[in-house]
Formats: structure tokens, sequence, C-alpha cells
């Protein structure tokens, strides 16, 4: 008569050799991986984890399968563990990253981190409602880039529009500054677009600490982004301009081994709320001064 296999335990998920992987306390049977970058249809893409090892990659058989030049065809695995999971790269070309700290060995995810695969970032969810998280970030999705985590173009637009709204009813003033990154094309074409989108990354991490709560930072496309100042005079706009561009110039951007000089040419347009006018409006004169300063040598602020 066979021998019968003796049950595991209810807190046991599996046994391997040498190691029982024991049910999770913080929930991962419901976890899950969203991809949030590069922007397409497989945006907001949900890949739920379970209790099997994951690899990402651009092979047919990865079970993550990522269609992108800056991933590898067997570019990262992940393996579920007591705590949770943890992600390993495979010797990819471009790396894995988790809250843009290379992966190296086994690295632990937690709930909310971002995991970068070469060029695709994915936000990973975990905890009590995964669902509820789910929807949330769905709809920060909405209002958010996915690869800065600064206000995109489409919450640029509904901001500035009620802020106008709102400069004109009280006779108010309101500044629009819009940065470009000088010679961006060339970092892509040079060093490759992942190295692109370090530098993006890190000139959001640098202008961000310096705008107000009550103003709006947000990416407005490409390389370009946008500065709504509330309640602003034009003279100050161009005083916080200058610091931002001594800023993103003080010290080289660092992507992997290279140190990049990066400069930023800005643009600043002001309105008194004298009366109405749209968003493009506003949008096209501080457009209008940046291509002055783009004209004028790069790395200066025209008003």
């Amino acid at each position: 008569m066979p021998e019968k296999t003796p049950e595991k335990p209810d807190d046991v998920l599996a046994t391997l050799p040498g190691l029982s992987i024991k049910r999770p306390t913080t929930g991962p049977l419901d976890a899950c991986l969203v991809y949030i970058y590069p922007t397409g249809p497989e945006m907001g893409r949900r890949y739920p984890l379970g209790f099997s090892t994951f690899v990402a990659g651009r092979n047919d058989d990865c079970d993550i399968r990522l269609q992108d030049n800056s991933v590898s065809r067997r570019h990262a695995r992940i393996d579920p563990a007591p705590d949770g999971y943890r992600v390993s790269d495979l010797g990819s070309t471009n790396g894995t990253f988790v809250n843009d700290v290379e992966a190296r060995g086994p690295r632990p995810l937690n709930d909310g981190d971002y995991l970068r695969v070469g060029n695709c970032i994915f936000r990973y969810l975990t905890g009590g409602n995964v669902e509820a998280d789910y929807h949330e970030e769905i709809y920060r999705l909405t209002i958010i880039d996915g690869l800065t985590q600064v206000n995109n173009r489409r919450y640029l637009t509904e901001f500035l529009d009620r802020e106008l709204a709102r400069s004109n009813r009280h006779q108010r003033p309101l500044s629009l500054m819009l940065l470009d990154l000088d010679s961006f094309k060339a970092v892509n074409d040079t060093h490759g677009h992942v190295t692109g989108d370090v530098v993006l990354r890190e000139l959001s991490e640098r202008v961000r600490p310096g705008v107000r709560r009550e103003d709006l930072f947000a990416r407005y496309g490409g390389e370009e982004f946008a500065i709504v100042l509330v309640e602003t005079q034009l003279a100050g706009a161009v005083e916080m301009a200058e610091r931002i561009r001594q800023s993103v110039a003080s010290a080289p951007f660092l992507a992997a081994t290279l140190a990049l000089n990066v400069t930023v040419s800005i643009g600043v347009a002001c309105t008194q709320g004298e009366r109405a006018i749209a968003p493009s409006e506003l949008l096209q004169n501080a457009d209008e001064k940046l291509y002055a300063a783009k004209r004028s040598g790069r790395n200066r602020v025209v008003s």
C-alpha cells in the first residue's frame, strides 16, 4: 500500500528541497505588477504574481514579455520568498532596478516599489486591498507621468484652466515657465534612450524640491517641463527659473558610469488676470520665450 503523503501545515504554501515557503502575512497572494511606462496600449496592464517564478524579457517564453529594445531576451526573474517577492537581474544589458537602485543580487520588493526592467517601469502592489490600490494606480496614470512621477500634460491643462479662471476673477498674477533640456536629442542618439530616461528622472528630482505645494510641476512632453506659479509676479518667477537653471548646471547628471553635463533653457510668461485667457495662450507666450532662450545660446532664462 503506497505511503500517504503528509499534508502541509495550513501556513505552508510549498515545499522545496531545504525550503518551506510559508504563507506570507503581507498578502502576496494578491500581489501584482502594474505596467506604467512607456505609455501605450499596455499601460495599466496587471500581472498577478501568485507563487510561481516569473521571468521578464523579450523572449516568447517569458512570463512577462516586453517588446522594447532596452529589454534583454531574459532580463529579470521574480521569485516568491517567505517575506514576499525578490527580483534578480539575469545578466541583462541595461540592468534591473528597484526604486532606481540596481538589483545586482536578489532584492526584496515592498508595497509601492517601482521596478524598472530596461526602459520599462512597473509598480509593485501588495497588502490588504490590492484591488483598491490597483484602481487608484490606474487613476494616477491619468494624471501622473509614469517615468518622472510628476503631473502629466493632461493634468497641467486642467490645473492651468482652473488657476487662470481664478486669476481673472480676483485680478491676481499667475506665472508659467517652460523648461527644455538643451541638446537632449544628442544624449539619446549618443548614449541611448535608457540614459535619456535617467536624465529626465534626475531633472525632475532636482526641480521638484523647489516647487511649492500650491504650485504645479508637470511634464509637458518629451524633454519639456512646465511649472505653474500661483500668486507670483513675473520677477518672482524669473528668480525661481534662474535658481532652477543654476541647479541643473551645477553638477553632472550620473547615469551608470557616465557623468553628463546638462543644461536647460527656460521661458517665463505671466498674466495679471486683467483679462480672461485660455491655457493655450499662456503656454504659447511661454513657448515663444523658451525658443528665444534657445536661439540666444541656450542655458538661459528669457521672460
